[in-house]
């Protein structure tokens, strides 16, 4: 009996203990955990922020340009976004392996990019990086692989954005859209645009994985 109540016991404290942790990024009532770039703000301590809480939404009012980016840095991780565009179609991004602001054109980070731009949520963008398409290993990484994974402007879309190794797939509402493969770059920060139109986002949640290969 004893030793069938060990092993009980062991079972449960393993399953525990694998058990994945999911990080919440944004917690619904603040902007703790990062930090904003906006070049247009900088030396006016007065101007306004594009990047604000309201009604338990974190929004990127979309002007001026700039990024929300985490202030810890991430590795081997499965990233959850849900948003929306509230007021039309619009362009906007999460960026990944973030290692440098202000890398390309004075506004856009080293990373990178998973599209959110309406009909175009899935593509990747390279900035300042490199990454191959996992279907054609000669190609590099950037237009998604399918149309129409997005839900009409307005409703809620989900994100996945899994970075394991030196891999990164995405997943739009569920459908796999895009897998880059031999990333030069496996870890970093991760940034939300503000690139001209107002998005709205309820959920930014991260999931640590394992790493695949020692």
């Amino acid at each position: 009996m004893i030793a069938l109540c060990t092993v009980t016991c062991l079972l449960a404290w393993t399953q525990i203990d694998t058990k994945p942790e999911v990080l919440p990024l944004f917690d619904g009532k603040s902007l703790k955990g990062w930090t904003q770039d906006v070049p247009e703000n900088d030396g006016k301590p007065e101007a306004l922020s594009p990047f604000v809480v309201r009604e338990g939404m974190l929004v990127s009012l979309g002007k001026p340009l700039g990024h929300l980016i985490t202030e810890a840095e991430f590795e081997n991780y499965r990233l959850l976004v849900e948003w929306r565009w509230p007021k039309g179609a619009g362009n906007s991004g999460v960026i990944v392996h973030v290692s440098q602001p202000r890398f390309l054109r004075g506004f856009l980070p080293k990373g990178i990019e998973a599209q959110l731009m309406s009909g175009n949520a899935g593509d990747f963008h390279l900035f300042g990086e490199e990454m191959f398409r996992a279907e054609a290993p000669a190609e590099k990484a950037g237009k998604n692989l399918t149309d129409d994974s997005e839900k009409p402007l307005g409703e809620w879309n989900q994100m996945v954005v899994e970075c394991l190794d030196d891999a990164i797939k995405v997943w739009v509402n569920g459908a796999l859209v895009n897998h880059g493969v031999k990333s030069s770059v496996r870890k970093g920060k991760i940034a939300l645009q503000s690139e001209g139109a107002e998005i709205e986002f309820r959920k930014v949640e991260l999931t640590r994985l394992r790493p695949s290969s020692p």
